[in-house]
């Protein structure tokens, strides 16, 4: 993602070489009077300033502005939306690695000024996800295979004895009330889409795991979770019947939970993990 703040006064379409843009964007046409195509949603539209320049109007003579939370809530929402949407172009494969992509390109592919793309990226970087090119943006890493087995192992070290400790203490009734968000995964699978199957799946496993109570193994088992989906690659379970199979382990999960079999648990569990799931 390149480097480089643009304002809206003035700013001007750059032309992005094609292999800066993720796979399929086209420089957005801009009208001074309507919503750009693609664009975040509250940011660059007609009568508004970007969030990184100053407003068009001034304060009455002689009064000073009052800064109110309007701007850095503004802000906020801008750059989440535009992290959720790099994480879908990386897990969709928009995004490939090895390419460097700066924020100025992608500020112009999602209609907003560099920054909060900037912002996002460096997110992206504390997870390792991409890397700086000095001088040039954000290079999408490699994860191998053995990077994608350790994050296995970690989750399973972190969440197999979480999930045998539920099994054997939480009653049928709480696991009842997760199987609309297993049924879920299973609908998403269905439709092949990796982005959407990985927020049902994440979604699943953040409710099983927050019956223990522990909001900070939520918060870390979750960051595992989303570094494990991408690349969307699974051993021996390509594209879509990859996610039909994950998404049906969640059931059968539930099932085993339910009559408190911790064998079948404990198999399933470590299966899953093994599958990146």
């Amino acid at each position: 993602m390149k480097q480089g703040v643009q304002g809206s006064a003035g700013m001007r379409a750059a032309r992005v070489p094609a292999q800066q843009r993720p796979a399929g964007a086209e420089a957005p046409v801009r009208s001074r009077d309507a919503v750009v195509p693609g664009t975040v949603r509250g940011e660059h539209t007609s009568g508004e300033h970007l969030h990184d320049e100053p407003p068009h109007d001034e304060p009455p003579h002689g009064e000073r502005p009052v800064p109110g939370p309007r701007a850095a809530v503004r802000r906020s929402s801008v750059r989440g939306q535009i992290l959720d949407a790099l994480r879908t172009a990386l897990v969709t494969g928009e995004l490939r690695p090895g390419e460097v992509y700066s924020a100025p390109a992608l500020g112009e592919r999602f209609g907003v000024s560099a920054t909060p793309v900037r912002e996002a990226m460096q997110q992206l970087t504390l997870e390792g996800t991409v890397e700086v090119v000095p001088n040039r943006g954000f290079r999408v890493v490699r994860r191998g295979a053995r990077e994608l087995a350790e994050l296995a192992e970690v989750r399973a070290l972190i969440e197999v004895p979480v999930i045998l400790r539920l099994a054997r203490t939480v009653p049928a009734e709480r696991w009842a009330a997760l199987r609309p968000l297993a049924e879920e995964t299973v609908r998403a699978a269905a439709c092949g889409c990796p982005a959407t199957y990985g927020e049902a799946d994440r979604a699943f496993h953040r409710a099983l795991l927050a019956l223990a109570g522990n909001e900070q193994l939520v918060r870390i088992a979750e960051d595992l979770h989303r570094r494990s989906q991408w690349p969307p690659v699974r051993a021996g379970r390509p594209g879509r019947a990859g996610l039909v199979a994950d998404a049906a382990e969640h059931l059968a999960l539930l099932d085993a939970l339910s009559a408190g079999d911790c064998d079948v648990v404990r198999g399933l569990v470590a299966g899953h993990f093994a599958g990146a799931g």
